[in-house]
């Protein structure tokens, strides 16, 4: 089986990746496509925190065995069979840091391994750094380049580029390099 997954930022709805992963991949498989398609540092432990339908933490899947394997020995069929829907993937689990993982489909077939389907947004760390997407701004400041702000008339900026007429009443001031 083939399996889709999207990934996602808590609250930020100007990014999304979408995965197709085969179901003989093992988690530790996902992860070093996550880590590497969303550079995340390798020098950190990770986490697969592993929700039911209901909600319910059904099981944490590390690169040490927490109870349920470890993270190169669960495939995600197995997840899958499992009862698993969503991760909470913490990619710096001392930052607590994480993106959410949500399964959206599965079809008959087989990949190699984890490819990318489609893809919004720049990296994460972009948005730790201040990035803002368009979709996360308040209504408010949505203003595409060339638009005005909402409700705001820029009937006065036709003329920006005219002279004011005042201008030609001042003198123009030259300064003179000396000649020794």
């Amino acid at each position: 089986m083939v399996y889709t997954y999207r990934v996602t930022l808590e609250g930020i709805k100007g990014f999304f990746r979408v995965y197709r992963v085969s179901g003989d991949n093992s988690l530790y498989t996902f992860h070093k496509q996550l880590r590497a398609d969303l550079e995340f540092t390798v020098d950190q432990p990770i986490l697969f925190k592993a929700f039911d339908a209901a909600g319910n933490v059904a099981a944490r899947y590390a690169l040490t065995d927490l109870g349920n394997g470890t993270v190169d020995a669960v495939s995600v069929a197995r997840t899958v069979k499992d009862g698993i829907v969503k991760f909470v993937y913490f990619y710096d689990i001392a930052a607590r840091k994480s993106v959410n993982i949500t399964l959206e489909a599965e079809e008959p077939g087989s990949i190699p391994g984890p490819v990318l389907e489609e893809s919004k947004g720049p990296i994460p760390l972009e948005f730790e750094n201040g990035y803002v997407a368009f979709e996360d701004l308040p209504q408010q400041r949505r203003v595409l380049p060339g638009e005005s702000p909402l409700g705001e008339d820029d009937d006065d900026d036709e003329d920006e580029d005219d002279e004011d007429a005042s201008d030609d009443d001042k003198e123009e001031i030259v300064y003179e390099e000396d000649e020794d």
